[in-house]
């Protein structure tokens, strides 16, 4: 795992090919076993056209995998489990990194929580 530096710029690609080699599950799995501040290059290309339905040149399946790891990126972000950020690689490709942040400290069971449980058993 790449520790994200500010400023490093993403090696860009070669060719034209659109970037995308991980699963949802497989950004899920990376975001468990980070470290604060480990980086992971998600996706390459223009994600908003490469997952959009009507503009994309991806065939069917890779688009359908680059909205959902998409959409699971930003589920992780809007958790607090990472940053999501971009950087420009050339004209209208970008290198899209998904940067840990510390973990949450795991919330103490409340009281009544703990009642309703016992009260259920």
């Amino acid at each position: 795992m790449a520790r994200f530096t500010p400023g490093r710029q993403a090696k860009p690609t070669r060719g034209t090919d659109t970037f995308s080699r991980i699963a949802d599950i497989d950004l899920y799995a990376w975001v468990a076993q980070a470290e604060d501040g480990d980086a992971l290059i998600y996706h390459r290309g223009f994600l908003v056209v490469d997952a959009d339905r009507t503009v994309s040149t991806l065939p069917a399946d890779r688009r359908l995998a680059v909205r959902g790891l998409a959409d699971a990126a930003f589920r992780a972000a809007e958790q607090g489990l990472v940053h999501l950020v971009q950087e420009r690689v050339g004209p209208n490709r970008f290198a899209y990194l998904a940067i840990a942040r510390p973990k949450p400290k795991a919330a103490a069971a409340s009281l009544s929580a703990l009642l309703l449980d016992e009260q259920a058993a």
